[in-house]
């Protein structure tokens, strides 16, 4: 963590790293699952959570954990990266992505193990913890999103608007006026459209407006990356179907039942400056779970690109580890 004023960090990603398996795991309905199994076979386990919904696996991702120690699955979950269906919406919800979790583990024989995850992957990490608190052995947790309607607010509707209003202004300026009240119901019915050129436009402008409040700094190669239909598409797709269905959780219900996993290590990583998943959602998951760790970066936004992000979720897959006292 920073040092002073100097704002050094200490840890960094591990060092490129090839998986030693990769495969699709049919999990029914249609959707294969594609995943990666990187590190140590044997070695610790974890599984990563991405965010989104509707995002992906990214090669940098496999190296938030020392290879040595830990033997780590990564996927791509329904309808994103290179799982097929490619941008399904069908038989896509928080519920069945949990299930497909515990499929995972199966097929890889683990009993338990430790669960990663970092914006909608934060999210999906405390329902699977909840749900199987006794297959979960700790939870790491980047840019923490409860999926409360305050939340849900915050990102369209009012909060994130004052702060990047120039952009707001350009994810609104698809939508006509009279449909500004719902912005995500307006954007999916364009994301679900028949006309293709309809469908490539929302998805564009849904995909920079988060790639725009994922960064504390202007990234343009990640805007770059958000622009990429192949990437833009699936992201919008799944993202606006899940704020529409309230992300098939009840009102308030990861804080409601965090008791089921009080017991279980946990540590926080969150960026003061988040504009996309604000502080106050991993305080108030803290305030319910006190014995868990909250490390707050003074110096970060949401990415888990961002120095500050990379040397607390290493320093916590570390220290899990046993690396760190």
């Amino acid at each position: 963590m920073p040092h002073g004023n100097t704002l050094t960090y200490e840890r960094t990603l591990y060092p490129e790293i090839e998986p030693y398996e990769t495969g699709m795991l049919d999990v029914g309905e249609g959707h294969s699952l594609y995943y990666e199994r990187v590190g140590t076979p044997g070695a610790k386990p974890a599984v990563f959570l991405h965010g989104g919904p509707g995002g992906g696996m990214a090669p940098s991702h496999r190296r938030q954990w020392d290879p040595a120690l830990y033997d780590v699955l990564l996927f791509d979950q329904r309808g994103c990266g290179q799982s097929l269906p490619f941008a399904e919406i069908q038989h896509n919800d928080t519920w069945r992505i949990v299930s497909d979790i515990e499929r995972l583990r199966e097929m890889c024989g683990h009993e338990a193990w430790q669960v990663f995850g970092g914006s909608w992957g934060a999210t999906l990490a405390l329902a699977y913890a909840q749900t199987h608190p006794e297959r979960t052995t700790e939870i790491v947790l980047r840019g923490v999103f409860l999926a409360r309607q305050q939340e849900k607010g915050w990102l369209y509707r009012f909060g994130a608007s004052q702060i990047m209003a120039e952009q707001w202004d350009s994810f609104t300026a698809l939508i006509p006026e009279d449909e500004r009240d719902d912005l995500v119901k307006a954007y999916y019915a364009r994301l679900t459209s028949e006309d293709e050129p309809t469908r490539l436009a929302a998805a564009k402008e849904w995909s920079l407006w988060e790639g725009t409040v994922a960064t504390l700094l202007p990234n343009e190669g990640l805007l770059e990356e958000f622009a990429d239909p192949s990437k833009a598409v699936p992201f919008a797709r799944i993202c606006a179907r899940f704020f529409l269905e309230d992300f098939f959780l009840e009102e308030g219900q990861l804080l409601r039942d965090v008791e089921k996993i009080k017991h279980i290590p946990g540590i926080i990583v969150q960026g003061r400056h988040d504009i996309c998943t604000p502080p106050s959602a991993a305080w108030s998951l803290k305030k319910a779970w006190p014995e868990s760790d909250l490390w707050i970066v003074d110096d970060a936004g949401h990415s888990a690109s961002e120095p500050g992000i990379i040397d607390g979720l290493v320093r916590a897959t570390d220290k899990l580890a046993g690396k760190l006292s």
